[in-house]
């Protein structure tokens, strides 16, 4: 059994569904730090254990151990101490998926500072929104430059920012050359005394702003937690095995694919560190990372069932899921009549972890999201606030037991629910 997954769920293997949703717990103590306990604990106990295989379209390939990442993110975290980040602080991060992404979102949690991951397609607009409305102290951006043109525009009306880094080879006047301020950085790194409670700050994801501006999405340091549902149950990540999601750092999609509930597993991440998304380019990548797991949203399979796939060997994928937008039944079947593989779907938010799924107890029904996760009491509500009869259209409610929204009906904390919008 996973030690680590053990050490937070009394029980980790089910026999059915209804098993799974009545009796899944979660919990830990109010000193939760998903780097220390999570990421630096691995590298304590076996620091040769593969945390990450990154690939680009050059077909560059680099590995990276746990014991690896733990002197990377020490370095990168006593970094930002000697510039003055403390507990606290807000860190922007648009990084695409170089690796110095998990480098530094463990820094930021070491240090207890916030971390807001921004997408690549961001404008100087938004930018400078983003800065002004969360205070942004520091931005850490790669050397793309179209978003160059836009950082370097909006740092003017940014009011908030002290420091500015890069990620690249070339490094402008006025920017930390952020690899080698972490390579210069002392080697080790102490738990602070005062490090974060268990429900202060960690994350902020801003929303997409299809009904008004965007909003701030506020995790605490019990998100990870939430995703070893994500992980292990829907994702079926498993120990010592690569998974793979696509998805641009920026979106919630990456807490949800591509670090917490994955290294809990102990799975590797495989990282495609892509500048243009082509079919072609990801299936190369895909056969350089060799992933037992794939998640994509239903787009990339949209593109993956017109390419010709006799010539890729996908053999090595056992499991294969989909969320951020519906499947439709005639991707599903052609995908599966290609490859073998049944896609299964799964549904949340960036305020959330899954919230429902095609968990791998339950038949795949094309077309449908699945079952409720544990914890989250998942209601189809009318206009009137009723539930629906089946057949129905409704909203989609989460509720919790009375008043608090963070206990289900048997009292268990419900873990990967965001604390609010900040």
């Amino acid at each position: 059994m996973n030690e680590l997954i053990s050490r937070y769920c009394p029980r980790v293997e089910f026999d059915s569904y209804e098993d799974f949703f009545q009796n899944y717990r979660c919990a830990a103590p109010d000193t939760f730090n998903f780097a220390f306990d999570i990421a630096d604990e691995w590298a304590r106990l076996e620091s040769e254990k593969q945390a990450l295989l990154w690939t680009n379209d050059e077909g560059e390939i680099k590995s990276f151990t746990f014991g690896k990442m733990k002197e990377l993110s020490d370095r990168a975290a006593n970094m930002l101490a000697a510039l003055g980040i403390e507990k606290g602080d807000v860190v922007l991060l648009i990084l695409k998926q170089r690796p110095e992404m998990w480098i530094m979102m463990l820094a930021l949690e070491k240090i207890g500072a916030i971390c807001i991951p921004g997408s690549y397609q961001l404008t100087q607009k938004d930018i400078v929104y983003r800065c002004n409305a969360a205070e942004v102290k520091m931005l850490v951006t790669v050397d793309d430059a179209e978003l160059m043109e836009n950082i370097t525009a909006a740092f003017p009306e940014c009011k908030t920012i002290v420091h500015k880094a890069i990620v690249g080879n070339a490094v402008p006047s006025g920017f930390i050359d952020l690899r080698k301020a972490i390579d210069a950085a002392p080697a080790a790194f102490v738990r602070p005394g005062g490090a974060a409670h268990i429900h202060e700050p960690m994350l902020i994801y801003f929303s997409s702003g299809t009904t008004g501006m965007p909003k701030m999405v506020l995790h605490d340091h019990s998100l990870p937690l939430g995703h070893i549902v994500t992980a292990k149950y829907w994702h079926c990540a498993g120990n010592n095995k690569v998974h793979m999601t696509q998805t641009d750092s920026g979106w919630a999609k990456f807490a949800w694919g591509k670090i917490y509930g994955q290294w809990i597993c102990g799975a590797a991440i495989g990282a495609y560190d892509t500048e243009k998304f082509t079919p072609q380019g990801l299936l190369e990548a895909i056969g350089r990372l060799r992933p037992a797991t794939f998640c994509a949203p239903a787009t990339i399979f949209r593109y993956l069932i017109k390419e010709d796939l006799s010539g890729h060997d996908l053999s090595f994928i056992e499991h294969a899921s989909v969320a951020g937008e519906p499947l439709s039944p005639e991707v599903f079947y052609r995908f599966r009549e290609k490859t073998g593989l049944e896609v299964r779907e799964g549904f949340g938010q960036s305020e959330t972890s899954v919230m429902a799924a095609v968990f791998k107890w339950l038949p795949v029904k094309p077309g449908s999201m699945g079952k409720p996760a544990p914890f989250f009491g998942l209601n189809l509500l009318d206009e009137s606030g009723r539930p629906c009869d089946d057949g129905m259209v409704g909203n989609i409610s989460v509720t919790g037991a009375g008043d608090n929204i963070y206990e289900n009906v048997t009292g268990a904390r419900i873990t990967g629910l965001f604390r609010g919008y900040w």
